[in-house]
């Protein structure tokens, strides 16, 4: 199972390296969130993908999950949900200021 996850991370983090090499602003965007669940996939995988009791001391309960891992990935969700939305407005307010979403022409290379 931790092998399938972390090739669907690779995927993930080669998807958005295609994406952050683009010249349109939004498939920016795009790559940094898949960047963020590819990151999301890898903190997860290298937690060790095992099953256990919840982390509450109880009597007869030798197998503990261990929290750490989904308390990382809860901050590191929010995080990117914040820079997903500023990277979003940012887009949106680019598009409607210069009428295109364009890098090359937002930096005034039209003849590239």
């Amino acid at each position: 199972m931790e092998f399938i996850i972390s090739i669907l991370a690779g995927v993930l983090f080669a998807t958005a390296i295609y994406n952050l090499l683009q010249k349109q602003f939004l498939r920016l965007v795009i790559g940094s969130v898949l960047l963020s669940h590819g990151a999301h996939l890898f903190l997860l995988t290298m937690g060790k993908l095992k099953r256990g009791a919840p982390p509450i001391l109880t009597d007869n309960v030798n197998d503990y999950t261990d929290p750490l891992p989904q308390a990382l990935i809860l901050t590191s969700i929010v995080i990117s949900f914040g820079i997903t939305s500023l990277l979003l407005v940012l887009a949106y307010r680019t598009a409607e200021e210069n009428n295109t979403d364009n890098i090359e022409q937002l930096r005034g290379n039209e003849n590239e």
